[in-house]
């Protein structure tokens, strides 16, 4: 599998995984100049923004520490937009799912609500 498909399963799986918990997908892959969010999902109280890293086993660099400040800023950044666009009262809320994949396989999906937050950024949901 290439990167882009492994992707795409890890985003599939992860999409999976939230619907199983009640989430509803609202998006994936939303985009503007200079930012994405891979997954919007809503549960009636939150309205997540989910970052999805797909990783094989033993990477160098896991899929939570991938997603350093300047991540969050352009993730945050991207969010603000969706929210301007797609109005509504629930509270927003910053995830990070890690799926392990070994040669098309999922092996394992770590996932971690309220990863980061709003602080030290210029941020008007």
């Amino acid at each position: 599998m290439n990167r882009t498909e492994t992707g795409r399963l890890g985003e599939e799986r992860v999409c999976a995984y939230l619907t199983e918990r009640g989430y509803n997908i609202a998006a994936r892959n939303f985009r503007i100049r200079g930012g994405e969010i891979d997954i919007i999902a809503e549960n009636g109280d939150y309205i997540a923004f989910v970052e999805v890293k797909s990783r094989k086993p033993g990477s160098m660099v896991g899929g939570f520490e991938a997603v350093n400040k300047r991540k969050q800023g352009l993730i945050i950044k991207t969010a603000c937009e969706y929210m301007r666009r797609n109005p509504n009262l629930l509270q927003p809320r910053f995830d990070i799912a890690e799926v392990i994949i070994d040669r098309g396989n999922v092996l394992g999906i770590d996932y971690i609500e309220n990863a980061f937050d709003t602080t030290g950024y210029d941020v008007y949901f």
